[in-house]
């Protein structure tokens, strides 16, 4: 019997997931009959209707929806039998899948990977940014091959190493924190808050630390972004807590003034990866690095 070709699979996922034929045929980089002709050909095989016209969108029929979620697994496992291939190769060019959240995206791996870039021409990088919870779940479904992220998570289909610890500070407005050496849970109440959105690692974190401190905490913004933050605290909307990642550079303290916390808080990032993976050479030139820099922060300190 002849099998299902894995690129009209494929189509059919991109094209489910674009609700247009035309947009998949932009995503896969082919013409819009050509993708017309895979599902056609795949419907033909199947003798099942496979997607449906709703309006101007094309929906996925329950038996289509169906068949995608194999396709996806398909298209997984022969990505993960061409990287683990790689290895047998000397070859250091390949495309490298990787998560992060937007501060250690920003403030963090930016040299290292350009570092990497320059010394491996051929090495292509993906980063991709988003909340623990979320590029965590990437990283199981293999949609990511591995990333940086905040503890805690819990796992067992992963590999967790710890990367780097890194202070949380308080920020206010400049000229606004008067001489103060130290911010505690009680004084930074007093002012309006600025914090990381709900569903973040580092939130929780935060949360937890004003709780300790017997406050629940009412912040008047909740922001996605600590370039975002920033600029709210130095538009003396209010104070916040931040990664102090966020504010290691002098340039990226425009309009605001950094304290220590007192009692301390801090966050771990760590490099997740899942146990099944096959490290090609080019993840494992990323994994390097990554990992590198956790032992210079270490070093530094």
């Amino acid at each position: 019997m002849r099998h299902l070709n894995p690129d009209h699979l494929l189509t059919l996922t991109a094209v489910i997931q674009k609700a247009s034929f035309s947009k998949a045929a932009e995503h896969l980089e082919m013409s819009q009959p050509a993708v017309s002709h895979h599902i056609k050909e795949l419907e033909r095989r199947l003798q099942l209707r496979l997607v449906e016209r709703v309006g101007r969108r094309v929906r996925a029929t329950e038996a289509g929806g169906e068949l995608a979620l194999h396709a996806q697994r398909i298209s997984l496992a022969l990505a993960d039998a061409e990287a683990a291939l790689t290895r047998w190769t000397d070859s250091a060019a390949g495309k490298v899948r990787i998560g992060a959240g937007a501060t250690a995206c920003i403030h963090l791996l930016p040299p290292m990977l350009g570092r990497l870039k320059r010394a491996n021409p051929q090495l292509e990088i993906a980063v991709s940014t988003g909340n623990t919870p979320e590029v965590v779940r990437r990283v199981e479904e293999n949609t990511l091959d591995a990333a940086l992220v905040t503890l805690p998570i819990s796992s067992r289909s992963l590999d967790v190493t710890p990367v780097l610890e890194d202070p949380f500070v308080a920020i206010a407005p400049r000229g606004a924190a008067q001489g103060r050496r130290s911010v505690t849970a009680v004084s930074l109440s007093r002012h309006p808050l600025v914090l990381f959105e709900e569903g973040a690692n580092t939130r929780a974190l935060i949360n937890q630390w004003f709780r300790d401190g017997g406050l629940a905490v009412r912040p008047v913004m909740e922001l996605g972004s600590v370039e975002a933050i920033k600029e709210m605290v130095a538009a003396h909307l209010g104070w916040s807590l931040l990664p102090q990642l966020g504010v290691a550079q002098a340039r990226s303290r425009r309009g605001i003034e950094v304290l220590p916390l007192s009692p301390r808080l801090s966050r771990t990032l760590a490099w997740v990866i899942r146990r099944d993976k096959p490290l090609s050479r080019p993840l494992q030139q990323v994994q390097k690095a990554v990992l590198a820099l956790g032992a210079a922060a270490r070093a530094a300190t």
